[in-house]
């Protein structure tokens, strides 16, 4: 996708299942993942630089179109209304006396 890093939990790991890639949303299947941000535009460039054949080591095509859907339905966004993929990761609060 967009090589960006990110904490696991702003992540959505894919996964190859009988020949399909499909969502892993507790990332749990066995075998190699990819991992990208829930973000249409995220996949897109993902499918555009042919990341998930590289990822997942498979010279078969992919179709990333439910995983798309997938998205799409879910969305991008968190309960702030910022979208996860530009959000930065959230520091530990100081305090100063």
């Amino acid at each position: 996708g967009c090589r960006a890093k990110g904490p696991r939990a702003q992540l959505l790991r894919l996964v190859i299942d009988d020949g399909r890639l499909r969502v892993d949303p507790r990332a749990v299947a066995p075998g190699r993942g990819a991992w990208i941000h829930p973000d249409p535009a995220c996949l897109e460039l993902a499918e555009r630089r042919r990341a998930f054949g590289r990822a997942l080591r498979t010279s078969e095509p992919l179709d990333v179109a439910p995983v798309c859907e997938r998205i799409s339905s879910r969305g991008n966004l968190d309960e702030d209304g910022a979208s996860t993929h530009e959000r930065p990761a959230r520091s530990a609060a100081t305090t100063t006396d």
